[in-house]
């Protein structure tokens, strides 16, 4: 099913066309419905990662390319039929069969989060078909969300985000480059994908603000530091330069690559992944873990948390809230190295009438 079923298709032309997903976004509900498909058509031993991580990659190539030339036209045949026969046991769906695949997930040893996030595909994949009546109900109303391990977000402290902002050199355009990402990436709290997208008139300088264009194409503007802004400036001298020698050169982006096109999420964490290594940080740390620092040093310095969630771009507060749990844990650190009665009951806790009371020894 290298092309997916025709009602998956015409649901991700929905997501992408209407509901305005990113193209990863949608990307990624489509590997998450061919699984689901494959669980339908072939039980367990169909639904796994390989096949259908493989069917929605751009480019991937075919198992009938694979099989060669001679057999091309059978498996052509072969993929337009189950394409055919997947649509209908699509739209049969039962809520009993949804638990059975959910069950498979949790057996396949899945965590709770991307069991949570394959249900979630479903449920919004379901409402579709009931909204353009292909089906009558949705089977997925009836099932809970698995609950969720919480995991407080990672975030570096203050002298390692330093460390590594000063770690690409400013002296050649792609040094120049990194560092006004780096900086760009803590100053905002702004997302990987949402950095990659911004283009040369998304920055205003005289403001010290920036346009951006965030999940589900909501825009925000949000302030931008005087130190991001000058690496941001130090590397535009280089990169207009390059513009002027380079024919192909994209005039509107604002981080290019070394061709002159808009870089990719996976460039900035190829790039990350190298300055980690130079400033002798842990390698675990993702570029998101920059927009986790944001939060969490916002809000130790006394930012709002209703502040915050604007700056980030959360829809819901309730997502903001897990950097509470940081803070709440900072100030207890503070609080028990700050306190004096907290430093007594460190020492020793005295009673009086006990040696170094109050009362008679």
């Amino acid at each position: 099913m290298e092309e997916g079923s025709a009602t998956i298709e015409q649901f991700l032309h929905y997501l992408k066309f209407e509901k305005r997903f990113s193209e990863h976004t949608a990307k990624c509900y489509g590997a998450d419905l061919t699984q689901f498909t494959d669980f339908l058509m072939n039980g367990a031993s169909g639904a796994t990662p390989s096949s259908t991580n493989r069917a929605w990659e751009p480019g991937a190539p075919s198992e009938a390319a694979a099989m060669g030339q001679a057999e091309m036209g059978t498996a052509t045949a072969v993929a337009t039929q189950t394409e055919q026969d997947a649509d209908p046991r699509l739209l049969a769906v039962d809520v009993d069969e949804a638990r059975a695949y959910l069950a498979h997930l949790n057996d396949k040893g899945y965590s709770k989060a991307t069991i949570a996030r394959k249900l979630a595909t479903l449920r919004s994949f379901y409402k579709f078909l009931v909204k353009t009546n292909r089906c009558a109900s949705n089977p997925l109303t009836a099932i809970r969300t698995p609950k969720q391990d919480k995991k407080l977000p990672r975030f570096l402290e203050y002298a390692e985000v330093k460390r590594l902002l000063e770690t690409p050199p400013t002296d050649s355009w792609l040094g120049s480059r990194d560092r006004a990402i780096l900086e760009t990436l803590y100053s905002t709290g702004i997302r990987v994908s949402e950095l990659v997208a911004l283009n040369m008139d998304d920055i205003d300088f005289l403001s010290e603000v920036i346009h951006i264009r965030g999940k589900g194409k909501k825009e925000r503007i949000t302030p931008i530091s005087s130190s991001a802004l000058q690496a941001i400036q130090h590397y535009m001298e280089y990169r207009n330069k390059r513009a002027h020698n380079n024919s192909h050169f994209d005039s509107r982006v604002l981080f290019v690559n070394k061709h002159g096109q808009r870089l990719s999420t996976r460039s900035v964490r190829r790039k990350m992944d190298k300055y980690l290594k130079i400033a002798g940080l842990d390698p675990a740390i993702s570029p998101h873990t920059l927009r986790h620092s944001f939060a969490t040093h916002m809000l130790n310095n006394g930012a709002d948390l209703r502040s915050v969630q604007e700056l980030l771009g959360h829809q819901s507060l309730s997502t903001t809230q897990v950097y509470t749990h940081l803070t709440t844990r900072k100030l207890k650190e503070v609080y028990e190295d700050s306190h004096p009665r907290e430093a007594m009951s460190q020492d020793g806790y005295s009673t009086p009438g006990s040696p170094g009371g109050n009362g008679q020894v």
